[in-house]
């Protein structure tokens, strides 16, 4: 695979994988689900599947004029009202440092004991490769966590990986039967987006905070307009639906 946007993808995207109870979504700071990918979220919850949310930081770098020590609580607060609009109400925080988290075996392990705790068929991260489609760079928190996950949904399965988990009453957890890549400029199955699409416009506005620190437009008008031409521009490869596009790993 390549960052090349224009290679290695498929004319038409595949309906993803729904064989499965179980998911867990880890990312690195608030807001980077609901941005393009809580609208497949809510379809699966309204189905009866069971999703948690796993988060490397509680995005306390995010905001210029916030102080740390007064944005990371805040932020942790809009991402679990977030989560509850999609229908998720299980969300944790690994705490490392927003903005310089390390690619390596303390993440490793943090994500595997995570997913030996939830133990998902299905894991979804966001875009592990440097740059967004060879046109915008990726945060190196991004790269870190993503590649991390794609890691770490092996090592949940190895018991001689981090052994130390065994001991924390962690068993490995070897039932991780895709990793879904949200975000990838190749992507290769796609959601539904139109059943939780209204849901997915509330749950990013729930992170009200950070978007009117980024932008002076209007947050609902923003938010609205980024979604949904996310999600048409993706439906042209998903029979004209509006969708929500994942690069899918088989394990």
């Amino acid at each position: 695979m390549t960052d090349d946007p224009q290679k290695d993808q498929p004319d038409q995207l595949t309906p993803m994988p729904d064989d499965w109870r179980r998911a867990l979504a880890v990312v690195a700071h608030p807001d980077d689900l609901e941005y393009g990918c809580s609208a497949a979220i809510a379809a699966w919850t309204d189905a009866g599947r069971e999703v948690a949310y796993v988060l490397a930081t509680r995005g306390e770098a995010g905001i210029d004029t916030l102080p740390p020590a007064e944005c990371g609580p805040l932020r942790e607060r809009e991402q679990r009202a977030s989560a509850a609009v999609v229908g998720v109400s299980e969300v944790e925080f690994l705490d490392h440092k927003d903005g310089v988290i390390e690619y390596g075996l303390a993440l490793r392990r943090d994500i595997a004991a995570a997913i030996r705790r939830h133990r998902p068929e299905l894991v979804i991260t966001l875009n592990h490769r440097d740059t967004w489609g060879g046109v915008a760079w990726n945060t190196p928190d991004h790269v870190a966590v993503g590649r991390a996950t794609l890691d770490a949904a092996g090592d949940a399965g190895n018991r001689w990986i981090f052994p130390e988990l065994v001991e924390q009453g962690l068993e490995p957890w070897n039932g991780v039967r895709w990793v879904a890549v949200a975000g990838s400029s190749t992507p290769t199955h796609a959601v539904d987006a139109t059943p939780g699409l209204d849901r997915a416009v509330a749950s990013l506005l729930e992170h009200r905070t950070y978007i009117e620190a980024l932008t002076s437009q209007d947050p609902e008008t923003y938010v609205r307009e980024f979604l949904t031409g996310y999600a048409r521009t993706t439906g042209e490869r998903f029979g004209g639906r509006p969708a929500v596009a994942f690069e899918v790993f088989a394990r």
